[in-house]
């Protein structure tokens, strides 16, 4: 796996380092001896699937608060996506800052999301699927979120405003408005 750092501390993309022949490729997608070589999350509770039949449907921005805060490691199996991760690790050097990319079917690359980051994504194209791992078990209790358009991120999304966008997440407070 080709592990690329992003603009936020302890996110990258990772690419696959294919093995292929006539009979077309082969790809290590997870290893968790990598990951630890790079310091991530080498453990993954649950696998979550994302079916988005419509171009612009807007998913987040999602994370679960301590105790249960958890990393993903998120690939789009289906379509075009932008992927996006942001800081909001206390102390952090990039705290408040935002990196995305664009996944693909095509491009077969992964976004790892650390540990007290919030995630969030958008369909470029209709009948997108993302398939992301998870570090910690959804517990309702810890869920929070932030708000796609929040002035003091300015996520530069790719369609806006978004075409679909779930009434709960587009209620999520800004940061400023987030209780500490």
């Amino acid at each position: 796996m080709i592990f690329d750092e992003l603009p936020v501390v302890g996110a990258y993309l990772i690419g696959l380092e294919p093995h292929a022949d006539e009979r077309g490729f082969f790809a290590r997608a997870f290893c968790a001896r990598e990951f630890a070589e790079h310091g991530l999350v080498e453990r993954f509770v649950q696998a979550n699937l994302s079916h988005n039949p419509h171009q612009g449907t807007l998913r987040g921005l999602h994370f679960q608060r301590s105790p249960h805060a958890e990393a993903k490691l998120v690939r789009c199996t289906r379509g075009v996506l932008f992927d996006i991760v942001v800081d909001l690790r206390a102390g952090s050097p990039t705290y408040a800052h935002w990196a995305g990319a664009e996944l693909s079917a095509d491009n077969r690359r992964a976004l790892y999301v650390p540990e007290g980051c919030a995630h969030g994504f958008q369909t470029l194209s209709d009948d997108t699927e993302a398939f992301y791992l998870v570090s910690a078990f959804y517990t309702p209790d810890v869920e929070a979120g932030l708000r796609w358009d929040d002035p003091r991120l300015a996520i530069d999304w790719p369609i806006r405003p978004p075409r679909l966008i779930s009434p709960k997440d587009a209620a999520w407070p800004t940061l400023d408005e987030f209780p500490s």
